[in-house]
């Protein structure tokens, strides 16, 4: 707080936000995967998910703290990530039931 203008503190806690959802994704994925073992497309699920924590939350924590602003470039490939990761979930669930 003493350290970030309040935009900057915004950018930081979606970053936070987006971080601890997708942290719950990750345990989610785990889950899944102990009770459909060998599935790859959780496998790729959880790559992604952990690619978009990096690259999304990543470069949110660092453009907030540094001010550079080209890192926001490097937002929307987390977010396509987040969401390549979700949909291979909801596939891996709906072929398994």
């Amino acid at each position: 707080k003493l350290h970030l203008n309040q935009d900057m503190l915004a950018v930081y806690h979606t970053g936070i936000d987006y971080h601890m959802w997708h942290a719950l994704g990750l345990i989610l994925v785990g889950a899944l995967g102990a009770h459909l073992p060998g599935n790859a497309l959780l496998t790729w699920a959880g790559g992604l998910m952990f690619a978009g924590i990096l690259l999304f939350s990543g470069s949110l924590y660092l453009l907030s703290i540094t001010g550079i602003r080209w890192l926001g470039a490097i937002t929307p490939f987390g977010g396509t990530a987040f969401i390549m990761a979700w949909a291979l979930v909801a596939i891996a669930v709906w072929r398994a039931g």
